[in-house]
């Protein structure tokens, strides 16, 4: 063989070697994991509620936060007494010292295992100039200040039992794609979550971010997202108003049904199962992405050149009656 062929084989090997390592390796788990206390935010309903009830069942135990009475009561009838139910505001800092407070009598000094960070504070989403101040508060003190601000009050119960931090994003939050604070609080989720992780690694702190796409379970969002837009379209000026035309909001929402519509994935175990993984893998993987849009449409455009995702939204999204471009209608339609 010749030297060329040689470091062929070499770098081959070396490749193929390393591949099998990340396999065998990414299979070890933790060991005795009946007892240890995970806490859960956004659990009334969705992924959050799921997991819940997926990790109660493995037999860890399991602090569930839920924005309601109702919501807290129902996940409680369906799940072993070993779980336990509190009530959390994420835009509320006394709602979080509370729920703080009762994680460290439920922990009972054995510090947490795990936190996962759960929190789809979607709407309002429009158009920029549709949106006032207080709309991107109402977002953003959700879905990304309270979820710091839960993180960083439970840092010394992860840091004393060595936990995870597993936080739960959707990947289409990686492109800006809609005005309004959704994809700002998932940008900074991404910064924050990344920062955590190099510095608590000194402490034994696992981090980990878990990108899914769209499922199912986040249909009632959706609808959501539909209500807003007529809130945000009846206290328009009439000028704005105007210059978007009637048929704008109509088609704005027909072009938002298509997306979910052809994105929607049914199987919501794709994301528990990484949830899962981040938090009994001795060796949990920095990202995971669920569902086939996580994998490979949103990482896609969000990595590719600005000039594709803006030609896709301009063929996905009406323009507004007095766009200054030339106007080839909305490309996907219900």
């Amino acid at each position: 063989l010749s030297l060329s062929d040689s470091l062929h084989i070499a770098v081959l090997a070396s490749i193929l070697s390393l591949i099998i390592y990340w396999i065998i390796r990414d299979r070890y788990r933790v060991r005795n994991l009946n007892g240890k206390h995970v806490f859960i935010t956004g659990c009334d309903t969705g992924l959050g509620n799921s997991l819940a009830k997926w990790l109660d069942k493995r037999g860890f135990c399991v602090i569930a936060a839920c924005a309601t009475e109702k919501g807290s009561q129902e996940l409680q009838c369906c799940s072993s007494l070993s779980l336990k139910t509190v009530i959390l505001n994420l835009a509320d800092s006394d709602s979080i010292a509370r729920a703080v407070v009762f994680v460290t009598e439920q922990t009972a000094g054995k510090g947490l295992f795990g936190l996962v960070s759960n929190a789809e504070g979607t709407a309002p989403v429009g158009p920029t100039d549709w949106l006032r101040i207080e709309d991107f508060h109402s977002v953003l003190d959700v879905s990304l200040l309270g979820l710091i601000e839960i993180t960083l009050k439970l840092l010394p119960l992860l840091k004393k039992a060595e936990g995870r931090v597993v936080n739960l994003m959707n990947a289409k939050g990686l492109m800006a794609f809609v005005g309004g604070g959704y994809s700002l609080s998932k940008w900074g989720m991404e910064a924050f979550s990344d920062t955590l992780r190099i510095e608590m690694r000194h402490f034994g702190v696992k981090v980990s971010i878990v990108e899914h796409g769209f499922f199912k379970a986040e249909q009632v969002n959706s609808d959501i997202i539909e209500k807003y837009l007529f809130k945000l379209w009846n206290r328009l000026t009439p000028e704005i108003r105007d210059s978007y035309g009637e048929k704008y909001l109509v088609e704005y929402i027909k072009a938002q049904r298509s997306s979910v519509k052809r994105l929607c994935d049914y199987d919501t175990s794709k994301v528990i199962k990484c949830m899962e993984h981040a938090l009994i893998a001795k060796y949990p993987r920095t990202r995971y992405r669920a569902g086939w849009d996580a994998k490979f449409f949103w990482l896609f455009l969000s990595y590719g050149p600005s000039c594709l995702s803006d030609m896709l939204l301009r063929i996905t999204l009406p323009a507004p009656a007095e766009s200054r471009r030339p106007v080839h209608g909305a490309l996907m339609s219900v």
